[in-house]
């Protein structure tokens, strides 16, 4: 009778620590997983940073863009602070929230920067042919005026 009960407090004891493994199996996957989502929306917003700053030079207007990199980053903040509180599902949450953000504002940044240096070529060109017109109209008018030189 005592082996039997020895074999039931023992076979207990296994489930209950089964079920803590499990437990803790489960935790550090999903502490993996917030970590590698925290690494991923880092590097989305350096990435939509970096474009950004492309736009920039060529010339857009990216004062929106760089309202919505400030909620990424904010987003990404509340994450590591939410991943360091151990609250790894939360930390996930709003991980994937500012990789998303990342991830709009870098594909909003590369079609800003298309369009200003579109422009930008626009520009020069109407630039290019009012300076021939204009050259092109000043000599027909000292042409006229003194006449050929040639002569």
């Amino acid at each position: 009778m005592h082996g039997l009960k020895l074999l039931l407090v023992s076979i207990m004891l296994l489930v209950l620590s089964s079920q803590f493994l499990a437990a803790a199996s489960y935790a550090d996957a999903n502490e993996d997983m917030a970590a590698s989502t925290l690494a991923s929306a880092e590097e989305s917003i350096v990435l939509a940073y970096q474009a950004t700053l492309n736009a920039e030079e060529a010339g857009a207007n990216v004062s929106g863009l760089l309202v919505r990199l400030n909620e990424a980053g904010q987003l990404l903040a509340s994450a590591q602070t939410e991943y360091r509180l151990g609250d790894f599902e939360k930390a996930n949450e709003l991980s994937e929230s500012s990789k998303s953000i990342g991830e709009e504002v870098q594909n909003a940044a590369v079609d800003l920067r298309g369009s200003a240096l579109s422009q930008s070529v626009q520009r020069m060109v109407s630039t290019m042919v009012a300076s021939v017109v204009g050259v092109a109209s000043i000599a027909y008018l000292l042409k006229k005026r003194y006449g050929s030189t040639g002569s």
